[in-house]
């Protein structure tokens, strides 16, 4: 960089100050009062493990189960809330899941690590403080491991909002207020067919979508869908929460073109002063790709292949002699 940039200032940037999910809304605020004028957004939660197999462990680095891989693995484990209007998606609240808390586990009687907050309870304050910050939302979609009864209640009860979530098969369900409870699995429903359920332990009904899948291998797969907004019909509703596909994306461009995965840093404060610089450089791709029409992906390929034609006239000057 010639000296417009040093490694001492990257350092200082990473040690000094705590950079948080606040500092974060206070980036992407104008973009999203900017884009939710005219369009009806869905807040979509996920989140995702960098795995770190070879960091020392601290209270960002540890381990956290991965459902993916169906074992724990050691890494950061990130929750994000992704605000998406049309085909424009930004962050504007996310958590590095930090297990601060040190216990004895009782059977193997080693020492374990647990976060002092769950990651349903951030779920519900980011929630929170979406409304809080009067970001215009009309749905919030997850998958189902966000699908708690807490949850559920929070949304629909106390801050009045429609939902979309994944729904496991073994929870238990009855077609009538005071019917009996089985299993989802047991409806027996046909593809796309829609009922409307109550869910053990729940006040109010909910629509239930049941959609058949194919896999890439070819073998297929079934999702159950529920929603509070009950005068929605099946397509509506498979169509809606489509649109969570787009935190994968996020997930993935963080990784590969944010440089998530490749943070050298030691100290847990530098670790999760990191992430936020990802997600920055992620929003920053989102605003590149509004104005340019490309993808991620395209938007760094087009970076890099100018600076390898750069380095390439450089080259040739230093061996002329120029």
């Amino acid at each position: 960089m010639d000296g417009d940039l040093s490694h001492d200032q990257v350092t200082r940037f990473l040690n000094k100050n705590e950079l948080t999910s606040k500092d974060l809304w206070k980036y992407v605020k104008k973009e999203v009062r900017n884009h939710e004028k005219e369009n009806v957004g869905v807040l979509i939660f996920d989140d995702t493990i960098e795995e770190k197999p070879h960091t020392d462990e601290n209270d960002t680095i540890c381990w956290h189960y991965s459902h993916a891989k169906g074992r724990c693995v050691k890494g950061v484990n990130i929750l994000s809330a992704l605000i998406r209007y049309n085909d424009f998606a930004l962050p504007i609240a996310y958590e590095a899941i930090r297990k601060n808390q040190h216990y004895c586990d009782v059977e193997t009687k080693k020492e374990k690590r647990k976060s002092a907050v769950t990651k349903n309870d951030l779920f519900k304050s980011m929630i929170k403080q979406a409304t809080l910050n009067q970001v215009k939302f009309e749905y919030v979609l997850a998958d189902n491991w966000f699908g708690a009864k807490k949850n559920i209640e929070y949304i629909h009860d106390d801050l009045k909002k429609k939902f979309i979530f994944g729904i496991k098969a073994n929870r238990l369900v009855t077609l009538s207020k005071k019917g009996q409870y089985r299993q989802l699995s047991s409806l027996n429903l046909e593809d796309n067919e829609t009922r409307t359920v109550w869910l053990k332990g729940m006040s109010f009904p909910v629509m239930l979508l049941k959609r058949v899948f194919k896999n890439e291998n070819g073998s297929t797969g079934t999702l159950y869908l529920i929603t509070n907004d009950l005068s929605t019909d099946a397509d509506q509703i498979y169509e809606i929460y489509q649109k969570r596909w787009r935190i994968e994306e996020y997930h993935k461009s963080i990784k590969q073109n944010a440089s998530l995965a490749t943070s050298p840093t030691k100290v847990s404060r530098s670790q999760r002063n990191h992430i936020f610089a990802s997600i920055v450089a992620y929003c920053k791709l989102e605003f590149l790709k509004v104005k340019t029409t490309l993808n991620h992906f395209a938007i760094k390929y087009k970076l890099i292949l100018k600076a390898n034609r750069e380095s390439m006239l450089e080259l040739k000057r230093i061996q002329s002699g120029a």
